[in-house]
């Protein structure tokens, strides 16, 4: 399902309530919420605004799509970046908080990551953005993607670092929904072909898990629906 918002703040306030919504009811029927952050200025937008809600945030568990090979305290690291925005200014226990240990190297980031995602699928909500080239995670177009796998040492990204760890579109898509953010211009283009469908890592994610993809005006363009 595609849904066209006003713009991106309204993408951001959707997704913002659309996870609340998704943790209160994942609470109610199963006594804890497992959430896969995604990096991003649009999800980091709905980081903040989630940041002041009334949540049971004792129950949620929080996991990463993705991470590029820098030192925890990096300013570029997916995880900090959330824990500035959200993680940081809410009380989830510090061990419900898994951020992947990317400082190892791709191939001992995913070894290690793996032994946490595998026992905690399916997950309740994946978030996700797509960058221009049509990418999501660190799953880039055109780059081999173990089918099997969950998660994946990364050495050949296209943009920097080259160095990164990623789930899977197996791990991605062992979800109870998924919600993809697209906003901006830049990523029309890529969000064509996907509705195309072209083989991009976003649309066999979309094809295997319920997915709604809130998108801008800038993204869509002419397309609706």
């Amino acid at each position: 399902m595609f849904l066209v918002l006003d713009g991106a703040a309204e993408v951001a306030a959707e997704a913002a309530r659309h996870i609340l919504r998704s943790a209160a009811e994942a609470v109610v029927s199963r006594g804890r919420f497992r959430i896969v952050l995604a990096g991003g200025t649009t999800p980091l937008a709905a980081y903040r605004l989630m940041a002041g809600a009334s949540a049971d945030w004792s129950r949620w568990e929080v996991y990463f799509g993705d991470e590029r090979c820098l030192a925890p305290d990096h300013p570029e690291r997916n995880s900090l970046a959330a824990t500035s925005a959200l993680l940081g200014r809410v009380p989830i226990p510090p061990g419900q908080i898994h951020p992947m240990p990317a400082e190892l190297g791709p191939e001992a980031a995913a070894v290690a990551y793996l032994a946490l995602v595998e026992p905690a699928l399916p997950f309740d909500l994946v978030l996700l953005g797509m960058g221009e080239d049509g990418h999501t995670a660190s799953l880039f177009p055109g780059h081999a993607i173990p089918e099997d796998a969950l998660v994946m040492p990364v050495h050949d990204a296209p943009k920097p670092p080259a160095a990164r760890v990623s789930l899977t579109p197996k791990a991605l898509s062992a979800a109870r929904e998924v919600l993809i953010l697209v906003t901006g211009a830049g990523k029309r283009q890529a969000l064509a072909a996907w509705r195309a469908g072209v083989d991009l890592p976003i649309a066999r994610i979309a094809s295997r898990a319920p997915t709604i993809a809130l998108l801008d005006p800038e993204a869509a363009g002419s397309q609706t629906g």
